[in-house]
């Protein structure tokens, strides 16, 4: 499509109430709201795609669920789509100006400067649209940083870090004159063979809610609106596969899905949240009014705006059919508490004829509208004068060497040790001949998400289309390190293709050599154009194509020739690597560690940067091990004499190894019996006895010994990343509250404080070896109702011993 011509004169003076920024918030919405017409409404409730622009793309959307689902919809009502018609009266919102092909700043902005300039000089009343983009591995457009995937802020465990990276990627947004970022996902891992895992932040609620809320906090203090999504359950739907139905009762949807994002919105004050695609138990996100009214905003005191999926609001009527058309898959969203139709308007515009006749109140329109007035009156869109606030395009460096050096920073403590039994990491300077072997180390994709721009626009460009960024492929940067002439590199078979010729070969260079980099792992893409990412689920748990059978032979030809094999696993999801690894002289796993990612694993390897990171999701022992995570009941894990099947973890949630050595010992409890209301100290000393600085990131667990309900056998209720100088030591303790044993009860509406014994421990991961440390301590008194406002964190705090 052409972006707008140049605007002529305005269409009329507008009110100039509304436009003074010195009167209050309130008066000026209220003012605006009564100035506007149905119609005008209407369009604050909207949003326009602009796709290929330019007109320079092969013809697919970057969604294809745009062609496959909404343009359907958008046909079957008549509905012109161009940008002058569908913002005749207004626009909400515009979606991804910078983030739908390659183009660079300059361009970026100039279109988007069109697009506004339009909607303040062409439209009655001259509102300005929110724009926004994708920002889950950085701001998805051409030319920007490409940071590691959640999944890997996850394996920090490392809230500050992450809150960092969210404050430059707010930066670079805030640059472009962008308004808000569609990040970050909230959801909880519950099925491994979920295409997004990589997008998660793995499968613990705690763990993904205190980095949510940190890329919350970094974000928005660079004055950009992060939204939350996808609210709620989307992770959990039936058999891992994309959009499909959650079959989850309520104390499971209470207590594992919606911590997360209640504390994104308690504690990160995040502004915008986005719905979910899937139905739990037969009712669609986009209609549930306990979930966007009751819970949200009623409960939680969420004031932002809700928006929705891409979609998801003519899903209502086109896949989940419980609306007759449009215009009634409109109005249930608005009823449920949808704010904005994304990314263009088929739905909502349909909706003035129920007002009209009085099927939809006008009242439901208003609050909507109301809820947008006050976010673009709080960006200052409402303001005279307006104009785009970006900076100038030849100043804009969107992959700044700072940036760089912190994409670096979170893909090496990203970087998980699983296995090192004889010390053969790190390798030594000069190890002699590498054969580096597998189909991951010569394509620098591989390294990224599938929300990054490589991956999630370049690919409707061509095959020999440019990645935007500097990336080294592990290849590169292995032959870097220990030189071209040093490395034999054999991809072994396809990433993703069923395809063995190529295994004789690698396993002949395996033997040949004096050590062996074995890499295996993921492709991001989307629907089905990658072997992980958006609607890429799978059937089992196996590594693609003909992966398994390629680390099954190289094993065993390493073995049988004495060579010692690194088994790298470039993924996004968590794989069982195989029933051999006993074989392996190491084991290490890189979730999607970005254009960094390459450089990191090889300071890894190498001993530059000691291992820290920790698995924020189990890895299987089984390709059929699923679903199954480390947050079940008794009967949920392991149960012998009950099943022959043991849905065990190979490497535990939590799990990661370093190149020093810690101790934790000298546990105190500093009560062992509370009230319903109160709060205990829970401390221990952490020592670094190795020879070398390194980190431990600390991890408390707890169980209720005896609930009305049955409860975890264990859950992660705090944790902490500590750096320890080599011989150094620290006291660290952790202030749990009575609150954090909450859980929904008999009675599905009520949260409690049952009294009763918990037991805790404390340690490096979710496996009982690992947790060394342990207490109890007895709630006493009655049950207690937890009210509005409960504790939803841990803290934590570290004092260096002398």
């Amino acid at each position: 499509m052409a972006v707008p011509a140049a605007p002529a004169a305005p269409a009329g003076p507008a009110p100039a109430s509304w436009r003074d920024p010195a009167r209050p918030l309130p008066e000026r919405v209220e003012a605006l709201l009564q100035a506007m017409t149905l119609e005008e409404k209407l369009g604050q409730l909207g949003s326009f795609w602009p796709q290929d622009i330019d007109g320079i793309g092969e013809g697919a959307n970057v969604a294809p669920t745009s062609d496959h689902l909404v343009a359907p919809a958008t046909e079957a009502a008549g509905q012109d789509q161009t940008f002058e018609a569908v913002a005749a009266n207004g626009l909400g919102h515009l979606t991804r100006v910078f983030g739908s092909e390659p183009i660079d700043a300059a361009g970026g902005i100039g279109h988007l400067k069109a697009f506004q300039g339009y909607l303040t000089t062409q439209t009655r009343l001259g509102l300005p649209a929110i724009a926004h983009e994708e920002c889950l591995t950085g701001v998805t457009t051409l030319g920007a940083t490409v940071y590691p995937a959640s999944i890997a802020w996850g394996a920090t465990f490392d809230p500050e870090l992450i809150e960092r990276l969210a404050e430059r990627i707010g930066a670079d947004m805030k640059a472009l004159g962008v308004h808000q970022g569609l990040a970050p996902l909230l959801d909880v891992v519950r099925d491994y063979r979920w295409g997004r895992v990589e997008e998660t932040c793995g499968e613990d609620p705690y763990l993904v809610g205190c980095l949510g809320t940190a890329y919350v906090k970094g974000l928005q203090s660079q004055g950009i609106i992060a939204t939350l999504k996808h609210f709620a359950g989307y992770a959990a739907s039936k058999a891992g596969r994309n959009h499909a139905p959650v079959p989850m009762g309520p104390r499971e949807f209470n207590d594992v899905i919606l911590p997360s994002f209640e504390m994104a919105v308690r504690l990160g004050g995040a502004r915008s949240v986005m719905n979910s695609y899937s139905d739990v138990d037969g009712l669609p996100a986009a209609t549930n009014h306990w979930l966007l009214t009751d819970v949200l905003r009623g409960q939680w005191g969420f004031d932002g705006i809700l928006v929705s999926d891409y979609g998801s609001v003519e899903f209502i009527y086109t896949k989940h059919q419980v609306a007759g058309d449009l215009a009634h898959a409109g109005a249930l969203a608005l009823a449920a508490g949808l704010d904005i139709e994304l990314p263009q308007t088929t739905a909502f515009s349909q909706v003035s004829q129920l007002v009209e006749t009085g099927e939809l109140p006008l009242a439901v329109i208003d609050t909507a509208v109301r809820r947008v007035l006050t976010q673009k009156a709080e960006l200052g869109l409402l303001d005279a004068g307006w104009a785009v606030q970006a900076d100038p395009p030849e100043t804009i460096n969107l992959d700044a060497p700072a940036n760089r050096a912190l994409a670096a920073q979170v893909a090496e403590q990203s970087i998980v040790l699983l296995a090192n039994p004889s010390g053969l990491l790190p390798l030594p300077p000069a190890p002699g001949r590498v054969a580096l072997i597998g189909p991951v180390a010569a394509e620098p994709r591989c390294l990224f998400g599938c929300y990054a721009f490589p991956n999630h626009v370049m690919p409707r460009y061509g095959a020999g289309a440019e990645l935007g960024v500097e990336a080294e492929s592990l290849l590169q940067a292995v032959q870097a390190q220990f030189g071209a002439g040093n490395v034999d590199y054999q991809p072994g078979c396809p990433i993703a293709e069923l395809d063995e010729t190529g295994i004789p070969a690698a396993v002949a260079a395996a033997q040949a050599a004096d050590v062996v980099l074995l890499a295996v792992g993921d492709l991001a893409g989307l629907f089905g154009r990658g072997t992980s990412g958006e609607g890429c689920d799978v059937q089992t748990l196996a590594l693609p194509g003909s992966q398994p059978k390629l680390v099954e032979a190289v094993l065993a030809g390493a073995a049988a020739a004495g060579r010692p094999v690194v088994l790298l696993a470039m993924t996004g999801r968590p794989y069982c690597l195989g029933q051999d690894l006993d074989r392996a002289g190491a084991i290490v796993q890189a979730f999607m560690p970005g254009e960094e990612g390459a450089g990191a694993i090889v300071r890894v390897l190498t001993g530059q940067v000691n291992p820290s990171g920790k698995l924020p999701v189990g890895l299987p022992a089984d390709v059929g091990g699923q679903p199954s995570t480390y947050l079940g009941a008794p009967l949920a894990l392991a149960s012998g004499g009950i099943s022959n099947l043991d849905p065990g973890p190979r490497f535990p949630f939590g799990h990661g190894l370093s190149y020093t050595s810690f101790e934790l010992g000298d546990l105190e409890l500093s009560a062992t019996a509370i009230p319903a209301y109160g709060a205990l100290e829970v401390s221990a000393t952490l020592r670094n006895v190795g020879q070398r600085a390194g980190a431990e990131v600390l991890q408390l667990y707890l169980r209720d010994e005896v609930a009305q309900v049955t409860r975890p056998v264990k859950q992660l209720v705090g944790f902490q990343k500590v750096w320890l100088e080599a011989g150094a030591a620290a006291r660290v303790t952790f202030h749990l509250h009575a609150d954090r044993t909450a859980f929904t009860g008999l009675e599905v509406d009520r949260r409690i404080v049952e009294p009763g014994w918990f037991r805790l421990w404390l340690g490096t991961s979710a496996a009982a070896a690992a947790l060394p440390l342990t207490g109890r301590f007895e709630i006493t008194g009655d049950l207690r109702d937890v009210p509005r406002g409960r504790v939803l964190d841990t803290p934590v705090t570290v004092a260096p011993l002398s």
